[in-house]
């Protein structure tokens, strides 16, 4: 593109991102947000600061700040890439796993991919999850953030019972509210914390579990 003044033409100059500069940003990225998961883990949310996740980091504290922002900002990075199994946040409808299940041909393989992928976020979210639980008594912006999580998971509930009641499968007595209400329940992390964190169930007996459950709750 140009610009045109007086009839003289102007080149625009193209900023210039070198990529071994993007990829060193993501690398630091990657190691303050990792950084920030075990120390949440280990010490709480609170009992955390900036400076000794960019120590563990290895970087300076403005390099953590220029990465993920402040406390509140980093937890919610911690959330939305926990979720989305990616360094950067990925919307429902793009992740690898609502794909398949949209496009699998009946409501058991639906909920067989559902059920394997729930075990797997739940794992990676279980100690973020905790420190938001933990920051969201104090802070009303994680709180925000936490009841966002809570009816993003509630609407997205709605869309899946929707994708099951497609199939001509679920039990006629039960409305899309209520399978989309008993899914949600249990694909909390609280639920999750209760026998995994609890009852130390594996990631993978956790995955079956809930497949089963929901087959026999919700199929005719």
């Amino acid at each position: 593109m140009v610009l045109v003044t007086d009839d003289v033409k102007i080149p625009r100059r193209r900023r210039y991102v070198s990529p071994v500069r993007a990829e060193q940003a993501a690398r630091t990225r990657r190691a303050v947000l990792q950084a920030a998961r075990e120390l949440f883990d280990e010490q709480g949310y609170a009992a955390t600061g900036v400076g000794q996740i960019a120590a563990r980091a290895g970087v300076a504290v403005d390099t953590v700040y220029a990465a993920a922002g402040r406390k509140p900002a980093l937890l919610r990075e911690l959330v939305e890439t926990s979720l989305s199994g990616a360094d950067t946040a990925v919307p429902a409808e793009e992740r690898e796993y609502v794909k398949e299940l949209r496009a699998a041909p009946t409501a058991g393989e639906k909920i067989a991919i559902y059920a394997a992928a729930v075990a797997e976020v739940q794992a990676r979210l279980a100690p973020v999850h905790r420190a938001l639980a933990e920051a969201a008594v104090g802070d009303r912006e994680l709180a925000a953030l936490r009841a966002e999580i809570d009816e993003r998971r509630a609407r997205n509930m709605r869309l899946f019972a929707a994708d099951l009641r497609a199939t001509g499968e679920l039990r006629a007595d039960l409305t899309d509210v209520v399978v989309a209400d008993v899914v949600w329940s249990m694909n909390a992390a609280e639920y999750h914390a209760l026998l995994v964190g609890q009852r130390g169930w594996s990631t993978e007996r956790f995955g079956r579990f809930l497949a089963d459950a929901w087959t026999r709750l919700l199929l005719s």
